[in-house]
């Protein structure tokens, strides 16, 4: 009887393992995903150009491309709330790229709300510009070249006994110095600005807003499909929020994603 357990045992383990690796032989590779998602796009067969870009991140990948062409997918499904959430994604990944920004302005142009942005102080507004020009990882490789040159001057200095590169080490280590605490003001300003400010869209075609998270409170405001807001607190499964031009209401978590 024992005997028959463990050989029962062993039998499905061997049968997992058969099935395990031939998964794995026959699992498409992300790059394999991402040309059969193009090919189905290109072919306008859009639902099923998403299912392929949403396989690429399950398996835990994301690029700017990904996400771009999930929104152009999406945008193409008339999922205007879904494009506009994938191409803010794309754009917080390649903050400089036009073609997104140019999408991104399209997708919003069809949105149903118009909100005016406060007006920010000036210096405000051209630091936000200045360091969200570039990605959280893009200042972060800047900051980190510099700091490596800065201690490549630092050792030809005090290595080098050649009076001449000794100058050129001093003078230019003077230099990156100057350039390695400006990188990392802007680094930290960045990090800073992504853990401190989230931002969300809105899935749904339209959503009431309440003054409180509860769904019998009375309704703040009306938004629609593809807003963007701030999201500020959190209580059980509401959020509160901050349109650009300063109101602010509760909605349901499962209502909008995270950017």
């Amino acid at each position: 009887m024992n005997n028959r357990i463990i050989y029962d045992t062993k039998l499905f383990i061997k049968i997992f393992l058969i099935i395990f690796f031939v998964g794995k032989i026959y699992a498409q590779s992300p790059e394999q995903l991402m040309l059969l998602g193009n090919k189905y796009y290109q072919e306008q067969k859009y639902e099923e150009a998403i299912k392929t870009y949403q396989k690429i991140l399950s398996q835990g990948y994301e690029s700017s491309a990904l996400y771009y062409n999930l929104g152009n997918a999406y945008f193409k499904s008339g999922k205007l709330g879904y494009a506009i959430l994938f191409y803010e994604k794309a754009l917080k990944l390649s903050p400089g790229d036009e073609d997104i920004s140019y999408n991104l302005r399209i997708a919003n142009a069809k949105t149903v709300d118009k909100v005016t942005e406060l007006p920010k102080l000036f210096f405000v507004r051209w630091w936000e510009i200045l360091i969200t020009s570039l990605s959280l990882n893009s200042w972060a490789m800047i900051t980190l070249i510099i700091y490596f040159l800065l201690v490549t001057c630092i050792g030809v200095y005090i290595l080098s006994k050649n009076t001449n590169f000794q100058k050129i080490a001093f003078n230019t280590g003077i230099i990156s110095i100057i350039f390695f605490l400006i990188s990392l003001t802007i680094f930290i300003g960045r990090y800073n600005y992504e853990k401190s400010i989230n931002y969300g869209i809105l899935l749904e075609p339209s959503y009431s807003a309440k003054v409180a998270p509860d769904e019998k409170s009375n309704d703040a405001f009306l938004i629609h499909e593809g807003i963007k807001f701030t999201i500020e607190d959190y209580v059980n499964d509401w959020s509160k929020i901050r349109l650009a031009d300063g109101k602010i209401g509760w909605i349901q978590n499962k209502v909008y994603e995270k950017i």
